[in-house]
């Protein structure tokens, strides 16, 4: 049996918890989680599952090497003292990718070039050759982190981030990040056992991922590529063997997704991007505006949704915002609604109160994941209701008491 190695997945800040939880259902081992990342354990099977399966990994990275260093010397000679030649040969090409939190190393473009000099030196000396740097579509990615003087050296096991699954061809202003559609959809709660609605679909990004959360389909099963497939130990049956039984595990579906967008051209660009996802069986989508629309069910509804904020388009938010509240609370009765901004302020004018807030970031950009809770008529109406119940059950039981005491 092959040995078990460490990987560490890369996440976006507040979905470290469900990227561990997601770790865990998967089978990692030694699960841990840190700050935008989760480390674990698996084999080289449960790399290929990884970079697959998880929907709030952005990257799967496999370190191979640790040293110290304080200066360009030091790090020039840890880089050398690796045996490059196990992992690339001199007709191959490769990129460096560097993060740097340190007072030693103040740019991430120099280490990536120091970097490179050690490796190409190591090739030219002993091979009178060189491997070349190919920033698009390299051989091998190398990823180089350096905290303090703590450097470490990992291989890039996904290649291109994971949140392009190789679904979403057409795009509009702004679109979602796939990863951070996921990762809203499994802190929302949603898992497939309502009827679902993105009001502003857009693209569609929240369809296709809520489609696949409910069917268990694998997140990146429509990607082309991922790097592992050009490393000298990449094992293609190994791979199949993964996938299948990943697809083995995919479930039927019997509620509705829907989604809705006033401009036809998102309504088409969204249509392609389920078409290319192959869950048109799943969605449907119609071009409306969703301050015209109502609750077509009397099931319970789960909606999700990215409304557009003053960054991106140019709208009046005060009363965008307002007519967010208004219809939600007047046409949504039996509905958890859940939307993320990076307006903040534009939240006042909801006019209505979040039984729940989560801090995440959208494109760089502070924002806040709100849940508002629709009941069946008002929410006060609703707490009456329930007070007036308890309080009958209450004079039932003193009733009852009182008839025992007579009795005895």
């Amino acid at each position: 049996m092959e040995d078990n190695f460490k990987m560490v997945a890369k996440t976006f800040f507040g979905f470290e918890e469900i990227l561990a939880k997601e770790l865990q259902m998967l089978g990692a081992q030694h699960v841990e989680q840190g700050v935008r990342m989760v480390s674990f354990k698996g084999d080289k099977g449960f790399m290929y599952k990884a970079n697959l399966a998880l929907r709030t990994a952005l990257k799967i990275l496999k370190p191979i090497y640790f040293f110290k260093a304080s200066n360009e010397q030091a790090l020039y000679k840890g880089i050398s003292s690796m045996n490059w030649s196990k992992l690339l040969n001199a007709n191959q090409t490769f990129v460096i990718d560097t993060t740097v939190h340190s007072t030693f190393f103040n740019h991430s473009e120099f280490v990536s070039q120091k970097c490179k000099d050690a490796i190409v030196d190591q090739f030219r000396e002993r091979t009178g050759q060189r491997p070349s740097i190919d920033k698009v579509h390299p051989d091998l990615r190398i990823n180089i982190h350096i905290d303090k003087d703590q450097v470490s050296v990992a291989l890039d096991t996904s290649g291109n981030a994971l949140n392009q699954r190789g679904y979403r061809t057409a795009t509009n202003i702004a679109p979602i990040n796939e990863v951070l559609a996921a990762g809203i959809l499994l802190l929302s709660g949603w898992d497939g056992q309502t009827d679902f609605l993105d009001p502003m679909c857009g693209s569609g990004t929240f369809l296709a991922e809520a489609a696949m959360i409910a069917c268990n389909i694998p997140a990146n099963i429509n990607r082309k590529e991922f790097a592992f497939e050009k490393w000298n130990d990449w094992d293609n049956d190994l791979f199949d063997a993964i996938s299948d039984s990943l697809l083995k595990r995919v479930r039927e579906f019997h509620h509705t997704i829907k989604g809705y967008d006033k401009a036809p051209s998102a309504v088409q660009k969204a249509k392609d991007n389920i078409k290319n996802a192959n869950l048109e069986d799943y969605i449907s989508i119609e071009e409306d505006n969703f301050f015209d629309t109502s609750k077509r069910s009397e099931e319970k509804l789960h909606i999700v949704f990215n409304p557009p904020y003053d960054e991106r388009l140019d709208i009046h938010m005060e009363e965008f915002y307002k007519n967010i509240g208004d219809t939600l609370k007047k046409n949504y009765p039996a509905t958890n609604a859940w939307m993320i901004t990076a307006n903040l302020e534009a939240l006042k004018y909801v006019g209505l109160k979040p039984s729940r807030k989560i801090k995440l970031f959208n494109a760089g950009l502070e924002a806040r994941l709100v849940k508002y809770e629709m009941y069946e008529g008002s929410k006060r109406t609703k707490f009456s209701a329930e007070a007036r119940a308890e309080n009958a059950n209450k004079v039932t039981e003193v009733n009852t008491i009182n008839n025992l005491d007579n009795t005895l």
